[in-house]
């Protein structure tokens, strides 16, 4: 699975991303996961899942149109605890529904 992490430059998403990487070996689960500006995403493919950082929110409509896979904001709560796992689960439950 290739999820995405969009966001405006990266330095709390790229925490975000490597507690995601943790929790999702600890799970077993195979996971490619990174986070990108939004001025990179039209160079992205194979992607699976996109979860756009609360502080870009503004672009999920922009995104949304752009891509052919689903798209979220992270929740609000978790992406400000930095809760790997429950963002790995929204992540999870985007794929699967």
């Amino acid at each position: 699975m290739n999820i995405l992490l969009v966001c405006s430059a990266g330095m709390s998403t790229s925490i975000l991303v490597e507690k995601m990487r943790k929790e999702a070996a600890t799970r077993g689960i195979d996971a490619s996961i990174d986070a990108i500006p939004e001025s990179r995403l039209k160079e992205q493919t194979n992607v699976d899942v996109i979860l756009i950082g609360p502080q870009v929110r503004y672009l999920e409509g922009k995104i949304k149109s752009s891509v052919d896979v689903p798209v979220a904001v992270i929740d609000n709560m978790a992406y400000g605890m930095m809760k790997g796992d429950l963002v790995l689960d929204q992540a999870l439950g985007l794929v699967n529904a």
